[in-house]
């Protein structure tokens, strides 16, 4: 690789560690987020490595960045080979996220029915964390029970009020959703557990998509380190001429 071009992409590396490390923050804390939304309901805590490592990843990358755009213009051996071995030590947290994302997302399958149908059992409809847990599983995932919407016919609180949770309605403002079991043309009839896990599966998808976006800039990033180190050692043996 031509030195000139290698200085052009590591400057052009650094000038955008900044807007990596926003976009990375930016993915880790959407993760959390979307955990957040349903940590009642998600017992495998685990499944945050990921989102964990990309945010620690960000917070780096704000700094490498300066180092990278000062030793890259002044052709610094030693500041580049410390923005080379930082850009080492990403790249390789970055495919240990991608791993720990890969291995969790094969992981979720089958591990949801178990935590959703507990809290449906102690679902009453008060303001309480596992009624709050569910009805905006229900409202967010548009979905109604575990496999389907019979699935509350099982529960304490359909036999308490020989109805379903509004949280079940189509649109739970409309007058014409009781909640009664045979109005369910009303209801979203379709269970939570399957799209639960395609709504995790989905961040934890785009999440490694852009983890693996960013390995590959910080690739080219290291090979950009060695060309210019390499001509900068050549350099040093030319004769010169008065």
């Amino acid at each position: 690789m031509d030195c000139g071009v290698a200085k052009i992409i590591l400057l052009f590396i650094s000038l955008i560690f900044w807007a990596a490390g926003a976009g990375l923050a930016y993915v880790g804390h959407y993760v959390i987020k979307s955990f957040g939304s349903f940590e009642n309901l998600i017992q495998n805590k685990s499944n945050l490595i990921p989102a964990a490592i990309i945010i620690g990843i960000s917070v780096v990358m704000f700094i490498v960045g300066i180092v990278g755009c000062c030793s890259t213009l002044y052709e610094s051996k030693c500041g580049l080979s410390c923005f080379f071995l930082i850009i080492m030590l990403i790249f390789a947290a970055e495919v240990t996220a991608l791993v720990f994302s890969f291995i969790y997302r094969g992981k979720i399958d089958g591990q949801l029915e178990g935590p959703i149908r507990e809290s449906l059992s102690k679902y009453n409809g008060e303001n309480n964390s596992e009624t709050e847990a569910v009805d905006s599983m229900q409202t967010l995932l548009k979905c109604c029970g575990v496999k389907n919407y019979t699935d509350w016919t099982n529960t304490t609180y359909f036999s308490t009020n020989k109805t379903l949770p509004l949280s079940c309605c189509k649109n739970s403002s409309s007058p014409q959703c009781n909640g009664k079991l045979e109005e369910w043309q009303q209801f979203n009839t379709e269970g939570c557990e399957p799209k639960l896990e395609k709504f995790i599966q989905d961040v934890l998808t785009y999440a490694m998509l852009v983890v693996v976006a960013f390995a590959i800039i910080k690739f080219f990033g290291m090979v950009s380190v060695c060309a210019i180190t390499c001509k900068s050692r050549r350099s040093g043996y030319e004769p010169l001429y008065a």
